[in-house]
């Protein structure tokens, strides 16, 4: 057997063989790379999302009938309920994702959050099957008990916290088994993101039919019991796939180095440019002080370059000991790369505000539209979000298997579409996605008010199936090219934060619906008439959607100009533990 020893310098001939992206196997040496990584590792990975997603969907999309059906709260209460759940359980991954990259490790954060998320799982459960903890004790009863809810609420916000180490971590430890420098395998990961996502969505439909029907017509009790069984087997199988895994080491807080780089800049602020940027200093391609790819200096942000020049007045020896003086153009490009991912990040939370409205007033659209579908079959309120997975599956497919192969041979660019332009594209219809929502509820509001009933029974619950169609399309865009942006544009330390901010766009998306929810319905009460009734017939939800539109077409357009204007990631091609290879910059476009 070939010895491996951690730091080992390898020929470069044996890249083919051995992976030097500073990942090691489960004993803590260089993986072989014919028996760990790539889709034997990502499917295990892949498992668990699967069973996550189930849960997640079968819980948040049936979330606001619960709120309104069985805890009884009004339509706007219960949408800023859905709202703020969702919130927190997309800006949780921010502390799992630093815990991840910081200390734990992604394999040990995803294991931990998947127990909290269990324990969840378990305690709603028990919420619905213990007598003294039922929501009441008829099925007519106008009034849920106080100790229902408490338990409730604790074990969804469980489910939270468990989502919040669980999102960001998983998705970036899949990503983590194929190596970006290695040609088939940064291939194969390009795919890997839009087969994840469909792996999320062959979960997400399970869990928006099977699991919602199981809660519309026979007991809440016995969906959260399946979703539970669910979860821990899956647990299970991850745990069995660690011989498989590639593992990245953990670096401690991942925000020191950009907070050394401002300061050094700062310190330094009074300082000549050099004439030539090669003069800017770099680490050394050493076995101790070189642990991942260098990247290669660009003019934005030129400001933070000072924090890389070498102070003549000093010894070079005495400022590389303290780089809160000296860092180098890595860290300072990282720096720029964190920074420059504002602006996307900010112009993407229009899109989320779009997304917010297919878990709450789009699911409760369909409680007052026609639902049977024969005679005997009557089709649960929330499953009409299965449109959306199936949408986004096709997008997925189609993109993958016919766009991108075109794309390729047109524009003779391996990923065939940027990533920022995918974005675009994918926020394009989400604005459809929003003007079409709003004519669909006009209409529905001309039957209730010429219903002798007031009420809309008469209309099929399919006319919402072009709004949640194209708002799976627009996810298969947008919210696969936001994955893949935040995971391949932040520093390679980051890649757990990376998914985390992916997910804090949904995250404060959110909140910033509850807001607009609330501002607009203290706005329009004054006129007389609130866009948010007590219920959704006195409502005007159709001018909602169509403000929501107006400012997403506006932030389309800035976006473009962001985009445009925006520098990619530019990582000289270097491996791990003393290997050399080529210095040619790869544009990570």
């Amino acid at each position: 057997m070939e010895a491996r020893k951690e730091g080992q310098v390898m020929e470069l001939g044996d890249t083919e063989k051995w992976v030097y992206d500073s990942s090691v196997d489960h004993k803590g040496i260089v993986p072989l790379r014919t028996s760990t990584g790539v889709w034997k590792a990502s499917l295990f990975i892949i498992a668990i999302e699967f069973s996550e997603r189930l849960s997640y969907f079968g819980i948040g999309t049936s979330l606001i009938i619960y709120l309104t059906k069985v805890i009884h709260q009004d339509l706007k209460i219960a949408a800023k309920n859905v709202n703020y759940w969702i919130g927190v359980t997309t800006l949780m991954p921010l502390v799992g994702g630093f815990l991840a990259d910081a200390y734990l490790g992604r394999f040990s954060t995803v294991l931990a959050s998947s127990i909290i998320y269990l324990m969840g799982l378990l305690l709603l459960t028990m919420s619905r099957v213990i007598p003294s903890l039922k929501p009441c004790g008829t099925e007519t009863c106008q009034d849920s008990t106080t100790i229902h809810e408490i338990v409730f609420f604790i074990a969804i916000y469980l489910v939270s916290i468990g989502t919040g180490g669980h999102k960001p971590s998983l998705e970036s430890f899949g990503a983590d088994q194929f190596d970006d420098d290695h040609a088939k395998e940064r291939i194969q990961k390009m795919s890997f993101f839009n087969y994840w996502n469909a792996g999320l969505c062959a979960g997400l439909l399970l869990g928006v039919t099977v699991i919602v029907y199981i809660q519309d017509h026979v007991s809440w009790a016995l969906a959260d019991i399946i979703i539970t069984i669910v979860m821990a087997t899956s647990i299970i199988i991850f745990c069995l796939g660690r011989p498989f895994y590639r593992f990245r080491r953990v670096n401690g807080n991942p925000f020191t180095p950009m907070l050394q780089v401002i300061g050094a800049a700062f310190s330094k602020r009074n300082l000549q440019y050099p004439s030539d940027s090669s003069q800017l200093y770099e680490a050394p391609k050493s076995s101790e002080s070189f642990l991942g790819r260098l990247l290669a200096h660009t003019n934005q942000l030129k400001c933070l370059d000072k924090a890389a020049i070498i102070d003549e007045r000093q010894s070079l020896e005495e400022q590389e000991k303290n780089p809160w003086k000296l860092t180098t153009v890595t860290k300072v490009e990282e720096t720029k790369l964190l920074i420059n991912m504002i602006p996307i990040w900010i112009t993407s939370l229009p899109f989320g505000i779009c997304q917010a409205q297919s878990s709450t007033f789009f699911i409760k659209q369909g409680t007052t539209l026609d639902r049977k579908i024969g005679h005997s079959f009557e089709l649960p309120p929330a499953s009409i979000f299965a449109i959306a997975a199936i949408g986004m599956i096709l997008s997925v497919i189609i993109y993958d298997s016919i766009l991108i192969p075109i794309l390729i041979k047109t524009t003779k660019n391996e990923r065939g579409m940027s990533i920022l332009q995918r974005i675009g594209f994918g926020m394009i219809f989400s604005v459809a996605t929003m003007i079409i929502a709003g004519l669909v509820e006009q209409r529905r509001l001309d039957i209730v008010k010429n219903d002798q009933h007031g009420t809309s029974i008469s209309m099929s619950v399919f006319w919402l199936v072009p709004q949640f169609l194209i708002v799976g399309i627009a996810d298969g865009f947008t919210l696969v090219g936001l994955q893949e942006y935040f995971y391949d544009q932040v520093p390679d330390s980051m890649r757990s934060l990376g998914i985390a901010f992916y997910l804090s766009v949904i995250g404060a998306a959110n909140f910033v619906s509850s807001l607009l929810i609330t501002v607009l319905d203290r706005l329009t009460e004054k006129t007389g008439n609130s866009w948010f009734g007590k219920d959704l017939n006195s409502s005007r939800l159709d001018y909602f959607y169509w403000f929501i539109a107006a400012i997403t077409g506006l932030n389309l357009c800035v976006y473009v100009f962001v985009a445009r204007r925006y520098c990619y990631k530019n990582v000289k091609k270097s491996s791990v533990s003393g290997v050399e290879c080529s210095d040619e910059i790869e544009m990570m476009a």
